[in-house]
């Protein structure tokens, strides 16, 4: 005979209208945040060319954009720039992770978390600072004080994402790899790096994400022929509307939901 399921306890008045409240807040909030991403993706394909009333649909936007030099060139800037801010930083970050695991230094505690200052750190004192940096050694400005600045506050990221997978090695792998005769560079290369690897391209998509989206640094930091994309839209934004914006932030999103879709089969890898 079945025993009966015992029915759950019903909560008291007050906490019951305590949670319908943060429901309500919560969509509240999505329809905040999201709302006028939908609106921008939806008049991106307007015919008007002031974005305030639709008068029909279109895809002239789009193919005006591929069109238009100064922004064709701004992203070819800035995926050449995040692309050389992806590999230094995955590098730095990579073999730094690995380095405060593997040794113990004096100073380690304070060494980490002088690392992580650019993480924290106000976008406009950074690049103030590396601009005032840059001026002080005679550094033109140009491509590379943008990559040099966009290392600095990428390569953090991935140490932290590559530390985190570092927690849960089994030291025993590298144990085996040099008991078999594997130098300690050969060891690192062939059985960290693989365990490392769903950790590693995480890193590197969140560096070249914050590159390709960073722009107070850049304005700092950038010089003649080296305006990223970000520059140039926010330049675009400020003489008005634009409906060439809304179709490249309607790429840029996609992009980004893209990006994340794959991160996080990337984390179902790594949990396996």
């Amino acid at each position: 005979m079945p025993t009966p399921t015992a029915s759950r306890p019903l909560l008291p008045s007050g906490l019951r209208l305590l949670n319908l409240g943060f429901g309500v807040w919560t969509v509240l909030v999505f329809i905040f945040l999201y709302l006028p991403i939908l609106v921008l993706v939806a008049y991106s394909f307007n015919t008007s060319k002031l974005n305030i009333v639709w008068e029909g649909f279109t895809f002239r936007w789009y193919a005006d954009l591929w069109s238009n030099v100064p922004i064709t060139r701004a992203l070819k800037n800035s995926l050449i720039i995040a692309s050389f801010t992806t590999v230094a930083a995955v590098v730095i970050g990579t073999g730094g992770a690995w380095l405060l695991h593997r040794y113990r230094y004096r100073f380690s505690r304070t060494l980490q978390t002088l690392i992580c200052v650019p993480m924290i750190m106000p976008e406009i004192v950074m690049g103030i600072s590396l601009l005032v940096f840059f001026t002080v050694i005679n550094l033109e400005l140009g491509f590379l004080t943008v990559i040099l600045a966009h290392v600095t506050f990428c390569f953090p990221f991935v140490l932290v994402a590559v530390q985190a997978r570092l927690q849960g090695l089994d030291p025993a792998l590298e144990e085996a790899a040099l008991d078999l005769g594997a130098s300690p560079l050969k060891a690192f290369w062939l059985v960290i790096v693989p365990c490392l690897r769903p950790a590693i391209i995480s890193g590197a998509l969140m560096a070249f994400t914050l590159s390709m989206d960073e722009l107070i640094i850049t304005v700092f930091t950038n010089g003649l022929g080296s305006a990223t994309l970000p520059t140039v839209v926010y330049g675009m934004a400020k003489k008005g509307l634009n409906p060439m914006l809304n179709a490249l932030s309607a790429i840029f999103i996609l992009t980004t939901i893209a990006f994340v879709l794959f991160s996080s089969h990337l984390r179902k890898l790594s949990t396996r």
